[in-house]
């Protein structure tokens, strides 16, 4: 099994340096970290008694992966969870925060293990989702990942400015599915195809 720190390295890299998008409803970023999240957390990165877009600008990716470790794995309690399932739940807590969890919840209660989708990790979750992942340990993980990616669509069909980060301008797959996908087995994946036809009614 990879690493907390190996798997948060790896959302670093895929998150990217800064960017600030106005159609991403998560404002400026770096290192997929928002200034939202580091006011959050009351981390001053430059130390200048302001936190702002400067302190965005100038966080590193050794504190990102810090943050991700202890604010969005250790504190939400993934551990607890199925050491397998772990890191695409991580990666998506990092991307949507409780949402990974109640994908998850209800993911779960869809196999018959019900389960509250209140977006947190405590005895309930724990033993619905490790009785899910012993009925289906073959399967479990790639389940989440396409719920996953299920739940990427539906954002994007609800807001059609986030159309963009599900769908690349020549219309194939964008950032949101590939993240997803990257956590489903390939005979999972949808062809291009497959994606086209899912997208097809956005215009």
């Amino acid at each position: 099994m990879t690493s907390v720190k190996d798997i948060a390295e790896e959302i670093v890299a895929r998150e990217g340096g800064f960017v600030n998008d106005a159609d991403d409803p998560g404002g400026p970023t770096k290192h997929g970290v928002t200034l939202a999240t580091l006011r959050r957390l009351g981390i001053d990165v430059n130390r200048d008694s302001r936190i702002d877009l400067a302190d965005v600008r100038a966080l590193s990716r050794t504190q990102a992966v810090d943050i991700y470790v202890e604010h969005y794995f250790r504190r939400p309690g993934l551990g607890a969870l199925p050491e397998a399932l772990q890191p695409s739940v991580f990666d998506m807590y990092v991307n949507a925060g409780s949402a990974a969890v109640k994908i998850l919840q209800k993911l779960v209660t869809q196999m018959g293990y019900a389960c509250d989708a209140d977006g947190e990790i405590g005895p309930q979750t724990i033993r619905q989702t490790q009785l899910a992942w012993e009925a289906a340990p073959d399967h479990l993980v790639d389940a989440y990942g396409i719920a996953r990616r299920n739940h990427y669509y539906s954002l994007a069909d609800a807001r059609p400015a986030s159309r963009k980060f599900a769908r690349r301008a020549d219309g194939g797959k964008g950032g949101w599915i590939l993240r997803a996908e990257a956590f489903i087995s390939p005979k999972y994946h949808l062809t291009e195809a497959q994606h086209r036809a899912r997208v097809a009614k956005w215009g």
